[in-house]
């Protein structure tokens, strides 16, 4: 994509004030964010009937109503190909499953969203050749992203089922989905080895744009990706792709031109924007050293908490020793800032409860 002279010094200022603002983070906040990460986790959150293993978490939004979260999983295993569980979910605010529906229209969940109508956006993310992508081959699946009502029907579908490609009308690993107010529906096409662009279309499916390129094509160019793996959006209609071979967030405006490029988030999987524009990023690969992954050494994995506004990074959760390796990839936020996730090594979803130590209410 070409950016103009102004767009390049403008991005570039950006750039600077980020370092600026992340290198004031290092020198001045580290120790206090040692001291003060103001969430405590609360373990084996989802009450699942007869013992049953939620598996990974691929996200979640709060209900409108504010009593309720939609979480999105795999049925229990790492892909819903084959499975006669829901992978859609409702829990209360206190881990109790009050309804679920979707068995057996998708394989791979991926990306999720609930948009203002009440619709909930899935993609199937695993690119041709992954061998997670095998398992919906077998049922006419992947390479989708599905618009569903809250009745479990599939009311209109992006992509053709179970065919990879890189143009208007064909995916190859959709990683994730998001739908403006005006029903824009902005998609991350791409999962590590699929294609690599950010595409957008109209709420009644017609292609209107694309940024980045197709399987192959990775790069560190502005405007260009490296396993385009999250998507978010803000107040301001801006779009925010977690670039997560290029360990970078990129944000566009609603015409899809580039406006900035944020590095001070960690290695994002995953990014939630809530109301507040408060941004939530996702870090389970940096400092793994695995040759292939475009490592982000001298990272720590962990929740990057800040300003979707100004890109200040505010809080820090790192992940679980335990769990090192095993990737956190995505996480749902409630109307008080309560996070909820896992990885693949847990089987249930912990509650990161938000709390603020006495003498700071």
């Amino acid at each position: 994509m070409r950016i103009g002279k102004e767009n390049v010094m403008r991005n570039l200022l950006k750039a600077a004030l980020g370092l600026v603002a992340f290198g004031w983070l290092l020198c001045g906040q580290l120790q206090a964010q040692a001291a003060y990460i103001p969430y405590h986790e609360a373990e084996d959150w989802d009450r699942l009937p007869g013992g049953m293993g939620f598996g990974p978490l691929t996200g979640g939004f709060p209900d409108p109503d504010g009593e309720h979260l939609w979480l999105l999983g795999r049925c229990g295993t790492n892909n819903c190909a084959g499975s006669d569980r829901d992978p859609i979910l409702k829990f209360d605010l206190e881990g109790n499953l009050v309804e679920s529906f979707g068995a057996g229209l998708f394989a791979f969940t991926h990306g999720f969203y609930l948009d203002n109508e009440g619709y909930f956006w899935i993609s199937e993310g695993a690119p041709d050749g992954d061998a997670r992508a095998e398992p919906g081959y077998e049922y006419g699946l992947g390479h989708q992203v599905h618009k569903v009502d809250q009745q479990g029907r599939i009311v209109m579908s992006l992509g053709v089922a179970g065919v990879h490609g890189c143009n208007a009308t064909h995916f190859n690993g959709p990683s994730d989905v998001v739908v403006s107010p005006e029903g824009d529906i902005w998609i991350a096409d791409g999962h590590r080895g699929g294609n690599n662009r950010l595409v957008k279309y109209s709420a009644d499916g017609e292609f209107l744009l694309q940024r980045g390129g197709c399987v192959g094509d990775e790069s560190k160019e502005p405007g260009m990706f490296d396993d385009p793996h999250g998507i978010a959006m803000d107040s301001q209609g801006r779009v925010f792709v977690a670039d997560r071979g290029n360990s970078r967030i990129q944000i566009f405006d609603s015409n899809g031109e580039l406006e900035a490029i944020w590095t001070q988030f960690g290695k994002p999987s995953g990014l939630v924007i809530d109301a507040d524009d408060i941004l939530y990023s996702v870090d389970g690969l940096s400092g793994l050293e695995r040759p292939g992954w475009r490592d982000n050494p001298g990272w720590e994995q962990g929740i990057r908490i800040g300003s979707a506004t100004t890109g200040w990074v505010t809080a820090f959760i790192p992940n679980r020793a335990a769990a090192q390796g095993a990737g956190i990839e995505f996480l749902a936020v409630d109307f008080d800032g309560n996070m909820y996730m896992n990885d693949l090594a847990r089987t249930s979803v912990s509650k990161y409860v938000q709390f603020k130590p006495l003498g700071m209410q």
